[in-house]
């Protein structure tokens, strides 16, 4: 694995670290989008994982790299600046794949946002993915995702409430799920046990910058027909067991780009990418040395 310290326009720092070939050229590297509340460090199993995946797909001599860093206010990276916004995401991304020279880019969930609207950026430029894959891309389009929850999420991290704040952002983020009916006190109770755990722990030191990258993602609409311009390439994998919400995204968002692929892994839940389920790793793998 190799570390690197990436120095942003506005002054601040990027973690960036490399897996697989370290010196693999760009159409054999894939730069890791990672998701909400989620470190480089998380993805460390399925970016060693695909790297060796895409190895044994292509054969020796044709080894990948998997580029994951962390995005601002985690990790190795610095805070999230005053002016924070989804330009802040593409900048950074722009200056991953221009270090790195990647030609392929993965987003997963809210990192599947900053994908697209990145790709949608650089269209037509020589940033143009020749291949970009998302799973289970967390996208606000024509205003169908319900964000009214995001300013009780917000209050509830300004004021350090951890527990309300997990039982409100777990709510909004799984409105079809069994826990969403669970009323609010009930789940905050519920939160003060689960948030002892070493995942939710994380979850809670990163909540400041979780409520701007949530608003930053989803509290914004999309309009569906702008990511038309994607490459006809493009490819959206959605988890079968994962909120239906994602599914119906990956629809909406396959039916605009002419010529993509849309793909369900039938044990897919949304946390499958981070775990390095072998064969949602595999699926992918077969997409970026197709």
């Amino acid at each position: 694995m190799k570390e690197r310290k990436l120095n942003t326009d506005d002054g601040g720092l990027l973690a960036l670290y490399s897996y697989g070939q370290e010196d693999a050229p760009g159409e054999r590297r894939v730069v890791v989008v990672g998701g909400a509340f989620l470190t480089a460090l998380i993805y460390r199993p399925f970016s060693m994982a695909l790297a060796a995946e895409l190895d044994k797909i292509t054969g020796e001599g044709r080894g990948w790299a998997v580029d994951v860093y962390d995005r601002r206010g985690r990790g190795g990276s610095s805070e999230q600046p005053d002016d924070y916004s989804m330009e802040t995401e593409i900048s950074d991304l722009r200056l991953v794949l221009e270090t790195t020279g990647a030609r392929n880019i993965f987003g997963h969930s809210l990192g599947g946002a900053v994908a697209l609207n990145a790709a949608q950026r650089f269209a037509g430029t020589p940033l143009e993915p020749a291949r970009l894959a998302v799973y289970d891309a967390a996208v606000n389009l024509d205003g169908d995702m319900d964000v009214s929850w995001l300013p009780s999420f917000e209050k509830a991290v300004n004021d350090g409430d951890v527990r309300r704040a997990l039982a409100r952002l777990r709510k909004g983020m799984q409105p079809a799920s069994t826990l969403s009916r669970v009323p609010e006190p009930i789940l905050v109770g519920l939160m003060a046990v689960v948030s002892r755990t070493k995942v939710n722990k994380m979850f809670g030191q990163l909540m400041p910058s979780g409520v701007g990258e949530l608003k930053a993602a989803i509290g914004v609409s999309n309009v569906v027909e702008d990511f038309a311009v994607l490459p006809k390439t493009t490819r959206f994998f959605v988890g079968a067991k994962s909120p239906s919400y994602y599914k119906v995204t990956a629809e909406k968002l396959h039916q605009s780009v002419h010529g993509s692929g849309l793909q369900v892994s039938p044990k897919g839940v949304h946390g499958s990418i981070p775990a390095a389920v072998k064969v949602l790793v595999s699926d992918i793998a077969k997409y970026f040395a197709a």
